[in-house]
């Protein structure tokens, strides 16, 4: 499902930035620009409706859409290591690739046949600026924004991450941030997912999706994607150790999961030297002839 416009421009981002080694950069175009006065409204406005009676009303709704939309877009999605998941207790953060804005779906897809009604969703801010279904959804369907106000990420977001893990339930943090449309390597991540599983002491579930190219086109350029959710590894932090120590023990290990994860499903190393077949899906002239 292509969402999106000037996908050749975005491709010829995430080109330069792999190969750069800016790995956590917004390749996107349009996405909106909000001063810190809109972000901080954005994040006030959540906190103050997340426990009224209306929000629970639309959350409801959206979660309906959600799933409605995960059940449409999964339909040949397959699952590999379920068994590992379901061996969690308790709170969890889940950490996968991020290269699309329905990708959740798939961890969605995950969760669902783990038993979870819902998985709960950081965000960047800007998302809830969004207008139409999509900004409904992502205003009601378990979003949690995140922003660089200082004292919401110090004190009101890690309250929520606690209550929620606290009621058992799943959040799905991107460790690498932004979106790159339909890129297939993991890339390096950052800290935030492995120092919040630390902090309050509940594991990583270790995640990564596989894209199959499939032979019905989606769009003049691209192929549709058949998905593979692999659960790697549950990741549990060591009481031993610091806060500062799990976060960088788990970090790297995740990432070392998903390389080899990688290289395993494409059946090739993973570097970052850019090649057409990066791109999951991409009908592009001097493809490489092999694609995964």
């Amino acid at each position: 499902m292509i969402i999106g416009e000037n996908r050749e421009a975005v491709i010829a981002n995430i080109k330069s930035a792999a190969e750069s080694g800016d790995f956590h950069v917004k390749v996107e175009l349009g996405d909106p620009v909000l001063s810190d006065a809109e972000k901080n409204e954005i994040v006030q406005r959540y906190l103050a409706r997340r426990k009224t009676a209306s929000y629970h009303t639309k959350s409801f709704v959206a979660r309906q859409l959600a799933n409605a939309a995960t059940y449409a877009l999964n339909r040949d999605t397959e699952i590999d290591g379920l068994e590992k998941a379901a061996a969690v207790r308790g709170g969890a953060i889940l950490t996968s690739n991020h290269f699309g804005p329905v990708d959740n779906t798939v961890v969605r897809h995950l969760t669902k046949k783990l038993g979870k009604k819902r998985i709960n969703i950081v965000s960047q801010e800007t998302n809830l600026a969004m207008t139409g279904v999509f900004g409904f959804l992502m205003n009601y369907a378990d979003i949690i924004p995140i922003t660089g106000n200082l004292h919401y990420i110090r004190s009101d977001f890690p309250a929520v991450l606690e209550e929620l893990l606290t009621k058992e339930e799943f959040i799905l943090i991107y460790p690498e941030q932004e979106m790159w449309f339909n890129y297939r390597k993991p890339r390096p991540p950052m800290p935030g997912a492995y120092h919040y599983a630390a902090k309050f002491g509940v594991p990583i579930l270790s995640c990564f999706v596989e894209m199959r190219d499939k032979t019905k086109t989606d769009t003049d350029a691209f192929l549709q994607v058949q998905y593979v959710m692999h659960v790697l590894e549950v990741l549990y932090p060591d009481p031993e150790k610091s806060v500062r120590e799990n976060t960088e023990a788990m970090r790297a290990r995740d990432y070392a999961l998903k390389k080899a994860a990688y290289e395993e499903a494409y059946g090739k190393p993973l570097t970052y030297t850019f090649e057409n077949s990066d791109i999951a899906g991409w009908i592009a002239e001097g493809a490489d002839e092999k694609r995964a």
